[in-house]
């Protein structure tokens, strides 16, 4: 009988298997046969794995470069306003991504996406709201908010066509009484005014990610973000300078190397790490890397910048934190084969 080459399994001879072949697939015709016998590697499968351990190295760099947004940002606050300071990051990563948004017809044909163009404008909204917040609130704050994203994500895939568990459901409530403990005490960590700004950033990143998972399927890993990247510092500009007027450049260099920072590592690189990641990974698993960024910022916060943290502030984080872990769990439970449905407009080559 005819047998498909797999590298992780044995199959027994004397029961038919029907298959679709790919192109670099190869067949072995073995007799029948009473007892398992060992068949030779797939190459597809063996790049496959390959890919999905560069998938979680780039989903791992996302979270900590991410993470690394809220420490540069502080050292950015402490001279220029909220809004200022989003409009000079997106400028350095703007400028990183020119060669990858321009350098072929395929990735300037993406700046008539309407999925790319809704992204880019969501993004760049998203980072005004959420620094508009940080300067409100304590780094460490910040950070263990953003810890709720993972089940926001998990949630909304459910909700956009797919069953909510029971495990989902106790941790999309764990996350929230976390983050209701925050807001009601945050000891001292931040405002009123600061919390709900940084929880409003989180709709409108979930709501960036939505959108994205309809952008154009491309050759480049790159085109998308960064075309992504320049639209949001388009929609970013005028914002800016209608809140603040023109952004100062006499800055000094602690100040720079906070907005260079963000741009090229909390910015740049982190979005195409994420999008290359997600694309490659169901969104359950590439939610639970989204909790790195709260540890790395909140580790951060309390040794670096001395950042206060009561009681309620440091249960209501664990909440966040661990109920997102068990919403992604479940959804692992019950999706775990799904691909590719966190973000798209990436290739697979």
């Amino acid at each position: 009988m005819n047998v498909i080459i797999d590298p992780d399994h044995f199959v027994r001879a004397d029961r038919p298997t029907r298959c679709r072949l790919g192109p670099t697939r190869m067949i072995v015709l073995y007799g029948m046969m009473q007892y398992p016998i060992p068949v030779a590697f797939d190459p597809l499968a063996m790049h496959g794995a390959r890919m999905r351990r560069l998938a979680f190295l780039a989903l791992t760099l996302a979270g900590l470069f991410w993470g690394l947004g809220f420490p540069f940002g502080k050292l950015v606050l402490r001279e220029v306003m909220p809004a200022h300071m989003v409009l000079l990051r997106f400028a350095v990563a703007s400028m990183a991504s020119i060669p990858f948004a321009f350098g072929s017809a395929e990735a300037r044909a993406l700046f008539r996406s309407p999925a790319v163009l809704g992204a880019g404008a969501l993004y760049g909204i998203a980072f005004l709201i959420q620094f508009e917040g940080l300067a409100g609130v304590t780094v460490t704050l910040a950070a263990l908010l953003v810890g709720a994203m993972p089940a926001l994500v998990a949630l909304a895939a459910r909700l956009t066509g797919e069953e909510v568990t029971r495990t989902s459901w106790i941790g999309v409530a764990a996350a929230t009484i976390g983050a209701a403990l925050i807001a009601g005490k945050p000891g001292g960590a931040g405002s009123a005014a600061g919390i709900a700004l940084s929880l409003l950033s989180l709709l409108v990143f979930l709501a960036w990610l939505m959108v994205s998972k309809r952008a154009p399927t491309v050759r480049s890993a790159l085109a998308v973000p960064s075309v992504m990247l320049i639209v949001a510092t388009i929609t970013v500009a005028p914002v800016a300078v209608a809140m603040r007027g023109l952004p100062p450049v006499n800055l000094s260099a602690v100040a720079w190397l906070g907005i260079v920072g963000q741009g090229l590592l909390s910015t740049f690189v982190a979005t195409v790490a994420w999008q290359y990641g997600a694309a490659r990974v169901d969104s359950a698993s590439a939610g639970i890397f989204i909790n790195i960024e709260p540890l790395i910022g909140a580790l951060i916060g309390i040794t670096l910048f001395e950042d206060p943290v009561g009681l309620p502030v440091l249960i209501g984080g664990l909440g966040i934190v661990v109920g997102s872990i068990i919403v992604v769990r479940g959804e692992l439970t019950v999706a775990p084969s799904s691909a590719a449905d966190a973000i798209h407009g990436l290739s697979l080559d």
